[in-house]
């Protein structure tokens, strides 16, 4: 599912990724910690096709991403690739509802089109009722579980998430824990998970560590 090569990435003088080799299977649930510094989000954005690594290769679904264009990198990432963020990342002048349709919209789906499977997944995170409200009319629970909609909506083999308990007090915390592995068993999809939530991280098919820019 996730094949990355000797990925190597710096900034400045700093050596952030120092050769990371990692393969993921499809229908696992890895995690990666590691001390704040040591690269887990910019190897998680490399993974995500939102930062490119300086050298080094990634296979995603048997594509090498690294050699598409940007167009088509970013078509890719639209239709494989789902994100959660530590700080949910909603647009605040849009409802729930139109938040998690705007994987859809960009994809060029109609709204009429984009509607039904929006409130399915709402529907599915037990957030339905809230559809018409704005991201701060929302608990940081609700929130969360938008944003966890709004990165399936397109069907992605791969869901990435960044620190996505962080923001969480421990009871949603531990509710979202339960919904990543509940969606894995339900839909076969792919997750990555960076996170300092030693919970979340030893309920994975495997626990990776980043130290010195290499795992």
């Amino acid at each position: 599912m996730i094949i990355a090569t000797a990925l190597r990435k710096r900034f400045g003088t700093l050596d952030v990724l120092k050769g990371v080799d990692l393969h993921v299977a499809k229908g696992e649930v890895v995690s990666i910690v590691g001390a704040s510094g040591a690269g887990k989000t910019t190897l998680l954005q490399i993974l995500g096709t939102l930062e490119k690594a300086d050298s080094g290769t990634l296979r995603i679904n048997g594509e090498e991403v690294t050699a598409l264009s940007s167009r088509a990198l970013s078509a890719f990432r639209n239709r494989h690739i789902g994100f959660v963020f530590q700080f949910h990342q909603l647009l605040p002048e849009f409802t729930a509802l139109e938040n998690v349709m705007m994987p859809g919209l960009i994809a060029g789906r109609s709204k009429a089109d984009c509607i039904p499977r929006a409130e399915e997944l709402l529907d599915r995170l037990n957030v339905l009722p809230r559809q018409e409200h704005k991201p701060n009319q929302l608990s940081g629970g609700e929130q969360q579980r938008v944003a966890v909609a709004r990165a399936l909506f397109n069907g992605p083999s791969i869901v990435l998430a960044d620190e996505p308990s962080g923001n969480l007090d421990s009871a949603h915390a531990r509710e979202l824990h339960q919904l990543f592995f509940a969606l894995r068993k339900e839909l076969g999809q792919t997750f990555v998970i960076v996170t300092h939530n030693e919970e979340l991280a030893d309920m994975a098919d495997r626990k990776l560590t980043i130290r010195d820019g290499v795992i």
